[in-house]
């Protein structure tokens, strides 16, 4: 019974990042949607623990690498695009210093 609830969560979050990461994106909110849907419904019959679990384990990664590195690109005109980076996906960043420091 524990599995079940972990399975439907994992499936509730995953639509909710799929709604996220693809706003406003109809054709990439389908996609998504049909893909999770069928993902779901072809090991719905699992009944292995381990499987499961491994299965578990891949939906949380997928989740998660669509939450922090997928990023929406809109084109403006031909030669353009522009990306609406979400706050998940932004990460504070060391500045590079291509000056050699000193050592002691």
């Amino acid at each position: 019974m524990e599995s079940r609830m972990k399975v439907l969560r994992l499936f509730k979050t995953l639509h909710r990042t799929r709604q996220q990461v693809f706003k406003n994106d109809n054709q990439a909110l389908e996609a998504a949607r049909n893909k999770i849907n069928e993902e779901f419904k072809r090991n719905k019959s699992e009944t292995s623990q381990d499987k499961i679990a491994q299965q578990l384990k891949i939906g949380s990664d997928v989740e998660i690498y669509l939450r922090t590195s997928v990023i929406q690109g809109v084109h403006t005109d031909a030669n353009r695009i522009v990306l609406k980076p979400r706050s998940d996906v932004l990460l504070d960043n060391m500045p590079y210093c291509n000056a050699p420091t000193k050592k002691p």
